[in-house]
Order: C-alpha cells, then sequence, then structure tokens
C-alpha cells in the first residue's frame, strides 16, 4: 500500500523545485514560472487563424516539446515588437540525449500553416557544447505552405543541424521571407558537430538583411529554392555560404539569386556560391550531375579563406562581379579529413572546373583548376580559428593572439577550491531557504495573479 502524502508537503516540494529551477538558469525571467508549455499550445490550437500568442517582454518560457502553429496566419512574438534583449526568450529544454530528443523550438510546418509569422523573439536551443542530435532545427518552417514570415530573431545553439530551416514540403513550400534576423551561433568545431545558420529549401523566398554569426557548416545553405533572393546578408563565418545540393528539387536553381552579400572569413574553407561537391558532380572527372541556372554576384568578401569562389558542377550558371574587399588572404593546409585521392589545389581567390561546368559566364581571371575532390577538408595553418580573427596570417608571435590564454586563466585555477566549497555551502543553505520561501511565493502569486481577464480578453503567457 502506497502511503497517501500531505498536500502541504508535496507543494513545499514542487514549489522549491520551481524555485531551484529559476536559480539554475540565472538568465531567465524570475517569472518563469507562471509560464508552461501546455497554455500556449492551447492557445495556438483553440484561437484559430490569425490569433497572435503574445509573449512578455524580458520573460524566458522553458519549452519540453515545440510551439505548434495550426492555422493560417498565426503568430508568435514578444509584446510591442522589441528588437533587443528585452524580446521573450523561448528555452529548448525537454529531455534529449547523446542521439536524439527535443531539439525543435516552433514548428510551423502544418497543412494549411499559411502565411504564419515568427517576430521579435529569441531562441536558445541550449546544445550547451554538446554533440548534436538528430532532429529538426530550432526553428521549422516551410512545408506546404505560402507566405510566411521570419523576422527579428536570435537563433543560436541549436541542439541539432540546423539554427533555421525552411523545409520544401513536397516542392510545394513558396514564398517564405527571412530578414533583419540575428543567426548563430549554430554547432561546434569539432568533427561532424557542425550546424547551419539558414538552410533554405523553399521557392520564390528571400532571404535578407540577416546577420549571421559563427555558423559551423553553412552559413546560408540554398537547397535549389528556385526564383529565390539572397541579398544583402553579412555572414561571419568559418566555413561556407553555398548552393551545392543537388537535392530535393533536382539540382533546379532557376532565377535563384546571390547578391550583394558580405562573407567575412576567418578561416574560413569558403564556397560562397556553387561549388559542386564532386560526390555528386564527378565519376571518372564526367559532370553527371549538374545544378542549373543561378545566378551569383556583386558579393563582398574579406578575412581569410582557402578560397572565396569555386565554380563546379554547373551548367547555365552566372558568376560575376564578386570581389576581395579590406584586409584579405589565402591560406589552408590539407586537413585530417582529406582523402589521399584529393588533390587540392591552392589557396586562392577564385576558381573553376572547365570539366565541370557548362554553359556558365565565369570572369576570365578565374584560373581552370581540375576539382576531383572536396575543397572542405582543408585547415587553417595553426588548425584553429585564424586570422583575422586569431592573429596575423604568418603565425607572428608579437602579433598572433590564436594561443593565447583566456582572460582570468590563473586566477581560475587558483580559486577552484574556494569556488566549489561555497558552490557547496551555497547549495544546503540555498535548498533550505526555497523551502521556507516557497510558501511565502505561492501566497503572493496566487494574490498578483488571480483571474481577471474578460473572456473577450487573451491573456498574457
Amino acid at each position: 500500500m502506497v502511503q497517501a502524502r500531505s498536500p502541504a508537503v508535496l507543494f513545499v516540494v514542487s514549489s522549491a523545485t520551481i524555485l531551484l529551477g529559476v536559480l539554475a538558469h540565472p538568465r531567465e525571467d524570475r517569472a518563469f514560472w507562471k509560464r508552461s508549455l501546455s497554455p500556449l499550445n492551447t492557445l495556438l490550437n483553440s484561437s484559430g487563424p490569425g490569433y497572435i500568442l503574445p509573449l512578455c517582454q524580458n520573460a524566458t518560457y522553458r519549452l519540453t516539446a515545440p510551439l505548434l502553429y495550426t492555422a493560417e496566419s498565426q503568430e508568435i512574438s514578444t509584446v510591442g515588437y522589441p528588437i533587443g534583449d528585452e524580446r521573450a526568450t523561448l528555452l529548448v529544454d525537454g529531455f534529449w540525449n547523446e542521439t536524439n530528443g527535443h531539439s525543435v523550438a516552433v514548428q510551423g510546418t502544418c497543412v494549411g500553416c499559411n502565411n504564419i509569422k515568427l517576430r521579435n523573439v529569441q531562441i536558445n536551443g541550449a546544445r550547451n557544447g554538446r554533440g548534436p542530435i538528430q532532429g529538426g532545427g530550432n526553428i521549422e518552417f516551410g512545408g506546404p505552405n505560402a507566405g510566411q514570415l521570419i523576422e527579428y530573431v536570435n537563433t543560436y545553439d541549436p541542439r541539432s543541424w540546423t539554427c533555421l530551416h525552411v523545409a520544401e514540403g513536397v516542392l510545394n513550400c513558396t514564398n517564405t521571407v527571412i530578414q533583419n534576423n540575428e543567426i548563430g551561433p549554430c554547432g561546434t568545431d569539432a568533427f561532424q558537430t557542425w550546424a547551419d545558420g539558414i538552410s533554405l529549401s523553399c521557392r520564390n523566398s528571400v532571404v535578407r538583411d540577416n546577420w549571421i554569426d559563427s555558423p559551423t557548416d553553412g552559413g546560408i545553405v540554398v537547397f535549389g529554392s528556385p526564383g529565390s533572393l539572397i541579398a544583402n546578408n553579412t555572414a561571419n563565418i568559418d566555413v561556407e555560404q553555398n548552393l551545392v545540393d543537388y537535392d530535393p528539387f533536382n539540382g533546379d536553381f532557376t532565377n535563384t539569386v546571390v547578391e550583394n552579400n558580405t562573407i567575412i572569413g576567418g578561416f574560413a574553407t569558403d564556397q560562397p556560391t556553387d561549388a559542386q561537391d564532386a560526390n555528386l558532380g564527378y565519376n571518372n572527372e564526367t559532370a553527371i550531375i549538374k545544378n542549373f541556372g543561378g545566378i551569383v554576384r556583386n558579393n563582398k568578401l574579406t578575412g581569410a579563406f582557402g578560397w572565396a569562389v569555386a565554380v563546379s558542377g554547373t551548367r547555365d550558371f552566372v558568376v560575376e562581379n564578386n570581389e576581395i574587399v579590406g584586409n584579405a588572404t589565402f591560406i589552408g593546409f590539407r586537413g585530417v579529413n582529406c582523402t589521399i585521392y584529393e588533390a587540392l589545389p591552392s589557396p586562392e581567390p577564385f576558381l573553376y572546373d572547365s570539366n565541370g561546368t557548362d554553359s556558365t559566364v565565369i570572369p576570365s581571371n578565374y584560373p581552370d583548376v581540375r576539382l576531383d575532390g572536396a575543397l572542405l577538408c582543408i585547415t587553417s595553418p595553426d588548425g584553429g580559428d585564424y586570422w583575422p580573427r586569431g592573429g596575423s596570417p604568418y603565425g607572428n608571435p608579437d602579433k598572433d593572439e590564436a594561443g593565447a590564454e583566456g582572460e582570468g586563466a590563473s586566477a581560475s585555477s587558483g580559486s577552484s577550491k574556494s569556488r566549489k566549497l561555497g558552490l557547496g555551502l551555497g547549495i544546503t543553505f540555498g535548498i533550505l531557504a526555497a523551502l521556507v520561501a516557497a510558501w511565502f511565493v505561492r501566497r503572493w502569486a496566487l494574490k498578483k495573479y488571480a483571474p481577471t481577464n474578460s473572456p473577450a480578453t487573451p491573456p498574457k503567457f
């Protein structure tokens, strides 16, 4: 027979758990405890088309499952549409292990989710340095829908493969707008723990005026998306922005335009346009699969790269007026992931492979180089973040900061014992204090947040 627990004991334990949860996330708003996933999804599910889910400023919402759009023209946004740190934060906080679990904060791929909006929020994927898991990105939009909007969103640290993904549906996603967002950091530098910034697979879409910081896979990866415009974005990257993927549109980049973007490399094995992976594009130096129809023009590149623009596996592409500006260099060595069969060209600004390009407009100053292997296996001379972020490109000990210790390293090691002692005492007394304080907090909360909304006024969570 199970002994019944006193309601008072249950209340004290649950209240203490809530308070300790707040203390475990010091960046979160202390009032997060009155917000939970269930009423948010209930409102989206029951309120119908056009409903705006109003999130409070300076509040953190700990999600154990995705927020699900359910009808046309629904919107999730912070009240007042702020654009700074006062935006509400959606924290991905559901169960996960080494291979799978909760990874999506907002899901907008339902049938009939046309014209939905995600505006003026922050999304913390909370990978926290661990490896990636199977699943979706922080944001999953697209599907069989049209007219979706993502703007003024700060999304970072996804648990899976991308910060923001717009899916193709049955090749019928169209007219998504992604603008004025802050993307990243995304993923980590360790082998196969990378993540994209923006992953676009939707026709006739616009990706513009976004700031993309430290994606560790592609900055903006375009999966075909014919008719789309990728313009006026700034990508501060360690890898690439690319139009490389044959699937799911069978290589169709018709009228996909990449223009007027700024790409800051350091160190970057960069293919900011349309380099086709050798495993897709070649069989014994014969092009068998080619992306076609795209335009890459008027982009500016600065910083450290392996290659700025590399072209192969294309037909009917236009590549023109892309330029190197400011403080730029081209460096790199064969990395541990290069195979013995990959004859990598020397780092330089531009190159193309005439065996892999048909009817493609390419500037005359692009060297013709056989690209019989992938370009992404090179590494920086020191194997890590490199010039201009990490120091000089030539390892000048007076200027190179790549090996510098972080601030306060000695002080941190010297005080570790005292900090552990303080942590142990703090936890002990913190639990006791939480048990006492929980009762007072609950009384205050019940009084302050007693229902006062009229039936015509939706509650704010």
